[in-house]
């Protein structure tokens, strides 16, 4: 099995190309972000590491996390930030692990915003990096998120996306693409990535 990192910088398309490997191409995609809410929500080890930190108010009666409260903490502080990213980002690694192994596919995809800053590449194997000039980028994700031009901008300047794009295997250039020309670059992604992966066997043999 071939583990396939995505990511990219904000607004750049990433969960697009990660809906269409999973709904066109039937590659499942493990969605980083979506499973680090549902494991603050529900691994009872995380609840109780995140209340010695920030207090028992950070959930409510009911067990649900109060992302507010979580939010206040994490802007605090830099340090806090790296505390609580300290808990969660093992978590999901592990997760992903286990995920991957009960899959029946010869490729599965990660997907990560901050797949290299968390330390998620090294649970990959190979990176598809997805890319946009930065004006467009700040557009889309103006018009997703409703965030200001200032907010997109400053998120942006914190992401090292050029050094990124280059330790990346595989890069798909999201500028002007449609739908057809994306799914035609996955697939010669995915031809590559079995190419690559016979000629390591084979390697290995001799």
């Amino acid at each position: 099995m071939v583990k396939l990192g995505i990511t990219g910088g904000i607004g750049s398309g990433k969960s697009y190309i990660s809906s269409l490997l999973r709904e066109e191409l039937g590659v499942p995609v493990y969605d980083c972000d979506a499973e680090a809410k549902r494991l603050i929500g529900e691994d009872e080890a995380i609840r109780q590491k995140l209340i010695a930190l920030a207090g028992p108010d950070i959930y409510n009666k009911e067990g649900t996390l109060r992302k507010r409260i979580l939010a206040d903490y994490l802007f605090a502080s830099q340090q806090h930030v790296q505390l609580v990213n300290a808990i969660v980002h093992p978590a999901v690694r592990d997760d992903f692990r286990k995920w991957a192994g009960r899959q029946k596919t010869g490729v599965v995809a990660m997907e990560s915003a901050i797949l290299y800053e968390s330390g998620f590449d090294t649970s990959v194997d190979k990176v598809l990096f997805v890319s946009a000039p930065a004006e467009l980028r700040i557009r889309r994700a103006m018009q997703r998120d409703g965030s200001t031009r200032q907010q997109i901008e400053a998120r942006i300047a914190m992401q090292q996306t050029e050094s990124q794009m280059r330790k990346a295997r595989y890069v798909i250039d999201n500028t002007d693409a449609t739908r057809e020309s994306l799914l035609r670059d996955l697939r010669q992604i995915l031809r590559n990535i079995t190419a690559e992966g016979q000629t390591e066997k084979e390697n290995v043999e001799y």
